[in-house]
């Protein structure tokens, strides 16, 4: 049966190097999921440097998105089309040129001023990262927003003539690039930055960057280190990684550029300039990384209308692991469950870990998901969610804890817990951590195994030799006593511990 609740909406992007439209599903309030995009390098912007004016070659190239954006959205049966047009058509002098055929097409176009495009990647970075505070950058074609965040909420910035197409036009137009062209270019950031930059210094605020050009330079990195998370969003961009590709590119033609693994072939003549924002930026705002962001102006769009005003999410990791189970229709009495004897488990043995509320959460997360890759099939369905949740964005986790999580759900039903290929991000006292959150969390799955909710509460008692289990049952929980008793490899191994597991009379 159709949920009337659930929507299909398509937000396009029509900005000055390429044209996104990014098609979203969602039921207000409850959760959402990208279920389709395409993107077309249209190169808006081009030629705007001369004389302040869209091509008629560029105009045609964006009429010829929006008519394959109309397309699509009929096939896919989209309910409607939200079209932003950004820097180029911003600034165009001529833009009713590419504004009016696209309105006879009988779509509204927004022209983003320059404040709300900033405004846009701020509310798609407080809904995406665990920060309260920081700077976040979007370096596009055309134009860049830097903006600061605080509490959560957009605290003012706007847009500076800094997009890469345009600073190519304006200052790179040798092959590859000169050091005068790099240093006036260089210079020109610094006439437009300056202030901001050290402000931003002096905060000691993380910068959050946002757009193809950033996460092309990251993808750079991630390759090199061979990067054992397949996730752009959450990834901490290095300085020195920074500074390595930035030299490199600069010594390249574009046509060595384009053979680059990680950068798309339609960036190639414009990621140097881009990316020498980036190490601008970095450079004099004392940063030793980015955070990397693939959430953008799309996605802050999106949040307002999925949630009420403000358009926060009340807490990023709580919505994120909420939206994930939501999405995958897991079964919430056995989820609540087993949520609930994890917690009682890990409180109980807090004398022996010595965890706190952090790893709790992880825990609790890795509660609602553990069973997410029976969706694919019930058999290694712990693989299957382990591979999904080291596969997707988890905004407001970092790679270290996406990592922990993935594993967490690897070994919920059997093996000893071990980094597997997660071994750059994790540390030996993750492994001894891993093995106690698994030691609760494979406890709390066994103590449901009937998925009858025999074994109401689990009370814990530890002393030098031993942990005592005892379980509150409505009824004989046989089958719960007979899987939990085959657990005492896996708590001698964690917590250095005999386990004895009891129903009380």
């Amino acid at each position: 049966m159709y949920n009337w609740c659930v929507r299909r909406v398509g937000i396009a992007d029509l900005g000055s190097n390429t044209a996104r439209l990014v098609a979203f599903e969602f039921e207000p309030e409850i959760w959402f999921r990208m279920v389709g995009t395409i993107r077309e390098p249209v190169r808006l912007g081009e030629g705007m440097a001369r004389d302040g004016r869209l091509t008629r070659a560029a105009v045609e190239r964006a009429m010829a998105a929006v008519e394959l954006f109309e397309d699509y959205a009929g096939a896919v049966d989209l309910d409607e089309i939200e079209i932003l047009a950004t820097s180029a058509v911003r600034d165009a002098a001529n833009r009713d040129e590419v504004l009016g055929p696209i309105r006879d097409h009988g779509y509204a176009v927004r022209v983003l001023a320059g404040e709300e495009e900033a405004e846009l990647g701020v509310l798609a970075a407080a809904n995406s990262f665990d920060l309260d505070d920081a700077w976040v950058l979007d370096v596009g074609g055309g134009s860049a927003q830097l903006s600061r965040m605080q509490d959560r909420r957009y605290m003012g910035g706007g847009a500076f003539p800094l997009g890469a197409v345009r600073l190519t036009e304006a200052f790179l137009d040798s092959d590859p690039p000169t050091e005068s062209q790099v240093t006036s270019l260089e210079r020109f950031i610094e006439e437009r930055l300056g202030d901001q930059v050290a402000r931003m210094r002096e905060s000691g605020l993380p910068l959050i960057a946002m757009g193809g050009t950033a996460r092309n330079l990251a993808r750079l990195e991630m390759k090199r280190r061979r990067y054992p998370l397949a996730v752009m969003h959450g990834y901490r961009f290095s300085r020195d990684g920074l500074e390595t590709i930035v030299g490199e590119l600069l010594e390249m033609s574009v046509t060595e550029r384009v053979d680059v693994a990680g950068i798309r072939p339609y960036r190639a003549d414009v990621v140097v300039a881009g990316a020498l924002v980036y190490r601008w930026i970095v450079r004099h705002a004392g940063l030793d990384a980015i955070e990397i962001s693939g959430h953008g102006v799309r996605e802050g769009a999106l949040y307002r209308r999925f949630l009420p005003s403000p358009h926060l999410v009340d807490d990023v990791r709580r919505f994120t692991i909420e939206n994930l189970a939501a999405r995958h229709r897991e079964p919430r009495g056995h989820v609540d469950r087993v949520r609930t004897l994890s917690r009682a488990l890990f409180r109980g043995l807090s004398p022996l870990h010595r965890l706190g509320e952090r790893e709790l959460e992880l825990l609790i997360a890795a509660s609602v998901l553990h069973d997410i890759g029976t969706n694919l099939d019930y058999y290694r369905h712990h693989r299957h969610g382990a591979y999904v949740l080291s596969s997707v964005a988890l905004p407001g986790f970092t790679h270290r804890e996406q990592a922990l999580l993935a594993l967490l759900v690897r070994y919920h039903r059997k093996g000893r817990p071990k980094a597997d290929d997660f071994g750059l991000l994790l540390g030996k006292r993750d492994i001894d951590m891993l093995a106690q959150l698994t030691a609760c969390l494979r406890m709390a799955e066994s103590l449901e195994r009937s998925r009858a909710g025999r074994v109401s509460n689990v009370e814990v008692a530890v002393d030098e030799s031993r942990i005592l289990l005892e379980l509150t049952a409505d009824e004989p929980p046989t089958v719960e006593l007979w899987e939990a008793r085959g657990h005492g490899e896996l708590f001698r191994q964690a917590f250095d511990r005999e386990l004895v597991v009891k129903a009380i009379d």
